[in-house]
């Protein structure tokens, strides 16, 4: 791409049209000296012309705020992974934490351990409490004792291989000590930077005329997946381990019994890690793991509590990606003072308006903040947020920027409350909010190009079909020139390209080499599972635990549209097993039948199923007596919670509805069982007692 000819122009003297030209220019000069930098180690420029790109875009971003850029380089280190890396598929997924931010939520999450485990208020619950090391998760196979795979965690489900670069992880055992190893293990763990090996690091780049690192977790990151094995090693990364994945054996007893055995293994374990028989002494240390975290030689950015018995653990299971047994307790949001300059609105996928503030840019957590959710109207009408306000603003979870409150006394006389838009920004079609909800949406429907381009942005995002290559920027250009209308021409670009007048690879800012990446990143998600093509959808209330129980309940595409065609008609069967499953209720239900009612959808999944593979459901390879059975759960149960029944029922690949039907396999009938169990004795549907039913799963 050539040059904008302002080069020479200082950033204050540009116009917004200027501005717009060089920061364009600049996103795609400097993100292609970070590939032939990080990537293939074969700069083309010095360091100090490189710096001069990055101090000019930062200088215009500075004075144009409202132009900076979703790619643009300020919200990069380095660069991503060449296509080079291979995919690893977890065979145990890698689950992430949920949160809390004060003691009534820690005490919540004790609570539900609590009533899903059926425990007596005097029963000890131990946690084991450890610092949340603020780095990268990765996954480390051990084989007879010996490392041979080590992976980064993806999204839990699929992450890359750096098998290598993980050798030169300074804390990595290469082979396992001690005779207590099993045949296979995963050990898992937290790579990150020690502080002084990140400010040597920062010195000597420095020195060399470098840019710096943000922080430790970006050069960690980074140094992780560098092609070059060697630029790794100069990063000095090490390794807190804490956790397993797959193993040929169980692994029995208590957390605090394995974190021992990690260690006589030769792994480092985090020496903050304590066991407490009460939450208000894990409460205490966490306060102290605070009044510490200045002196510690790592950066964290909260404290894991872990339920301590294993066996507690297993049962607990997750809920979704999250397991119900662990939480991190985060660190309060850093906040700091700016000014709001113009409330903006963006229009997401389901035509929700959702307010954003545009802010002087300002450093909050170690990260240069500009924009800010402000949710809906009714949170700007709450806080009175108004344009020109000076605002505090944090990071919650040090992750989101938020506006907390607005500093009303220096607010400028003559201030005006802020109006919401009645018309959709995009498409000027009518906004409007349905009785009891709180968000604002276009009636625009496709029509509305925000919404068609939001839908697309999420039918390839990370959970949905993970399109590498394909991101805001890449969609929003091929809908504009009308290339991908719809999910299914992302498919067919390939083709449809190679007979193009003007071919991909001679539009600006394409070079050969990037379109082939993408045309291989979309053929490789040919092959997709049935329950990410539901999420990727983007069917409003249908977010990924319920698409992998519409994917479990049906089994394959072909079953799941002929029932949900049958299911337009509310009295008809299919709706009622619809409806039926639990977990889904009627509000979803409806989301699901409504969309498949309209007739271009239906065109969109024609297409869809003509240039895909959808893969059926893969129910879990270990079979069981209940394995495909359909259970309802009725009265009060003695031996364990009404929730833990079903989440034990659904490891076992039993389908748990809410009502008793003809399909119905099993009734488990407890203490006031009731009409369930009466109707069942009706249907012929056999009734199980507790003390059955659990002989009946092995216990």
């Amino acid at each position: 791409m050539s040059p904008p000819p302002v080069r020479d122009k200082a950033a204050d003297k540009l116009s917004e049209a200027e501005a717009t030209a060089e920061l364009e220019y600049l996103a795609g000069e400097i993100a292609r000296h970070d590939g032939l930098y990080y990537q293939q180690s074969k700069p083309e420029i010095e360091d100090s012309k490189y710096d001069a790109l990055r101090r000019r875009n930062t200088a215009i971003e500075a004075r144009f705020a409202n132009l900076v850029r979703p790619d643009s380089p300020t919200h990069r280190i380095g660069a991503p992974a060449a296509v080079g890396f291979a995919k690893v598929r977890h065979s145990v997924p890698m689950l992430s934490l949920g949160n809390a931010f004060d003691d009534g939520e820690m005490a919540e999450f004790i609570a539900r351990a609590r009533r899903f485990l059926k425990l007596d208020e005097g029963e000890t619950v131990a946690l084991m409490v450890e610092p949340k090391i603020d780095g990268l998760s990765a996954s480390l196979r051990y084989e007879n004792g010996v490392y041979v795979r080590g992976a980064t965690r993806g999204d839990g489900e699929e992450g890359e291989d750096v098998t290598e670069n993980l050798r030169t992880v300074i804390d990595l055992p290469a082979k396992l000590q001690d005779k207590d190893i099993p045949d296979v293990i995963e050990v898992r763990g937290e790579v990150y930077m020690a502080l002084a090996d990140f400010a040597a690091l920062n010195q000597a780049r420095e020195a060399d005329g470098e840019q710096a690192f943000v922080n430790p977790r970006n050069a960690a990151s980074g140094g992780l997946r560098q092609i070059d094995t060697s630029l790794t090693a100069k990063r000095r990364l090490r390794l807190f381990a804490y956790a397993w994945g797959e193993t040929s054996e169980p692994i029995t007893g208590t957390y605090g019994d394995f974190l021992d055995r990690l260690r006589k293994w030769g792994f480092q374990v985090n020496p903050l890690a304590q066991i407490f028989a009460t939450l208000e002494d894990g409460l205490a240390h966490y306060r102290h793991i605070v009044s510490m975290r200045p002196d510690l030689a790592y950066e964290i950015d909260g404290v894991v509590y872990k339920v301590d018995r294993l066996d507690w653990q297993q049962r607990l299971g997750a809920a979704g990606r999250e397991p119900r047994w662990a939480i991190a307790y985060k660190f309060a949001a850093e906040q700091a003072e700016t000014v709001l300059n113009k409330i903006s609105i963006q229009v997401g996928r389901t035509g929700s308006l959702t307010p954003v503030a545009e802010l002087e840019p300002v450093m909050v957590g170690g990260v240069t903040v500009s924009r800010a959710s402000l949710h809906n109207q009714d949170e700007i009408e709450r806080k009175d947020i108004r344009e020109g306000d000076h605002v505090i603003v944090q990071r919650a979870g040090d992750v989101i920027p938020q506006v907390v409150r607005v500093v009303t006394d220096k607010r400028a006389a003559g201030s005006q409350a802020y109006e919401f838009p009645r018309t959709c920004p995009e498409c000027g079609s009518r906004a409007a909010r349905e009785d009891g909800e709180v968000a604002t949406r276009c009636t625009g429907g496709l029509v509305c190009p925000a919404q068609a381009i939001e839908r697309l942005r999420h039918f390839v995002s990370r959970d949905a079909f993970d399109i590498e290559g394909l991101g805001e920027k890449q969609i929003k250009a091929f809908w504009l020139d009308g290339s991908v209308q719809s999910p299914a021409d992302i498919f067919t670009l390939e083709t449809r390209d190679k007979n193009a007048e003007q071919p991909l690879a001679s539009q600006k800012g394409w070079q050969e080499k990037s379109v082939s990446n993408l045309f291989a990143a979309i053929a490789a998600r040919r092959k997709i599972p049935l329950e990410r093509l539901i999420f990727a959808l983007g069917i409003r209330h249908i977010g990924q635990t319920t698409a992998r129980l519409l994917a479990r309940r049906y089994g394959n595409f072909g079953a799941l549209r002929g029932a949900l065609r049958n299911a337009v008609d509310r009295e008809s069967e299919d709706y009622a097993d619809l409806v039926d499953i639990d977990g889904i209720g009627a509000v979803a239900a409806d989301a699901l039948v409504d969309f498949h009612a309209e007739d271009h959808n239906a065109d969109v999944l024609n297409a869809l199923e003509a240039v895909l593979n959808i893969v059926p459901f893969e129910a879990p390879a270990a079979t069981s007596p209940v394995s495909g059975k359909t259970v309802v759960f009725t009265g009060t149960l003695t031996e364990m919670s009404r929730a833990e029944a079903k989440a034990r029922a659904e490891a076992l690949d039993a389908k748990v509805s809410g009502s008793v039907s003809k399909k119905t396999d099993y009734v488990v009938a407890g203490e006031a069982a009731g009409s369930k169990a009466k109707k069942a004795a009706e249907l012929g549907v056999t009734v199980l007692s507790e003390q059955e039913w659990l002989d009946l799963i092995g216990g």
